[in-house]
């Protein structure tokens, strides 16, 4: 515990005869140490020097920050593969689903023969979308025709409700993708998980740049009170709809609610505790995890916060100058 850390040979062969073990120290508080120097002093007439009382406190903080660290490499370790085997879960969920509705969308391919209703073949080629007298005559197992299984043929076939289907499918995206203004919303990069000072490559986003979307919310919210004042209107205290549309209007399109509400807890991590949210972005970087897991990954911090403050996480949130502005997320109230 004491190795390079200055203390005498004598000093620690005392405390051992004092009944002090490593693991009694390090579980020691910083006034029950100053207690122990002081007994040393005073009852058992020792000359400490201050090296050595510098260094008894160092070493035992030392102790416990690498126990703290060991601790919640574990908690990650655990995280992250837990994050892993839903992930390929849900892969492998996809993937079955996918196969079963190819080998399903075959076999009714396969097992039905469309004729038009009059036996002539003078009518040309059937178009099977606009055939409204046809009749499905289904094929049994071996391949020959069952006499019992006519029907009568819908309107429409199920190919022109597919693409009737698709056809709506691709208008909800484009209009997705479109502003409320019209005009159309450039396609926004994916967030990787980078290091600190780290630029992504290619077409990725790094977390320096999401952090820095949040320092831009702050700076539109002190524009739109200015103009709230200006015109005597209410203030908004908080990043609410208005800031959004505000950012919108002076062209940051690259700033959207959902967004900045679904990251806002790795944002407060970076704010509250800036070493331990550079240590899970160096951690999930060197495991090649995607931002998904790193996301999850940063609630355990602040609840570790929120419970050495009474759990009170709207006070630590409004203590903070940068966070104040930014509501609570649910998930990390509850």
């Amino acid at each position: 515990l004491f190795r390079e850390y200055g203390v005498r040979y004598l000093t620690m062969a005392k405390m051992t005869e004092m009944g002090f073990t490593a693991n009694t120290l390090v579980n020691m508080t910083e006034e029950e140490v100053d207690d122990l120097m002081k007994t040393l002093v005073e009852i058992y007439r020792m000359d400490l020097l201050l090296g050595e009382r510098y260094g008894i406190k160092s070493a035992i903080r030392a102790e416990k920050k690498r126990l703290q660290d060991s601790l919640e490499m574990q908690k990650l370790e655990l995280l992250s593969e837990a994050e892993r085997k839903r992930i390929q879960d849900d892969q492998n969920t996809f993937a079955v689903a996918m196969t079963s509705e190819g080998t399903s969308k075959d076999v009714r391919a396969s097992d039905q023969l469309i004729l038009p209703e009059s036996g002539s073949a003078d009518h040309g080629p059937l178009n099977i979308n606009t055939c409204k007298g046809g009749l499905i005559i289904p094929y049994n197992n071996n391949g020959n025709l069952c006499g019992s299984g006519l029907m009568g043929m819908a309107e429409h076939s199920s190919e022109s409700d597919e693409r009737k289907t698709d056809s709506s499918k691709q208008k909800r995206r484009r209009s997705k993708e479109t502003g409320e203004d019209g005009e159309d919303r450039p396609r926004e990069h994916p967030f990787i998980v980078t290091e600190p000072g780290e630029l992504a490559r290619g077409k990725k986003n790094g977390l320096d740049y999401l952090f820095d979307l949040y320092e831009q919310c702050g700076k539109f919210l002190l524009e739109v009170q200015r103009i709230s004042k200006e015109r005597g209107e209410k203030c908004p205290t908080k990043v609410t709809n208005q800031v959004f549309r505000h950012a919108k209007y002076t062209g940051a399109v690259y700033i959207n609610k959902p967004k900045m509400r679904h990251y806002v807890h790795c944002y407060a991590l970076h704010c509250l505790d800036s070493e331990q949210s550079n240590h899970l972005r160096r951690i999930y970087k060197e495991r090649g995890e995607n931002v998904g897991a790193w996301r999850q990954a940063c609630y355990y911090p602040l609840v570790a916060i929120a419970r050495e403050n009474n759990w009170d996480i709207e006070g630590v949130f409004n203590r903070n100058e940068k966070l104040k502005i930014w509501y609570v997320p649910t998930k990390l109230r509850q």
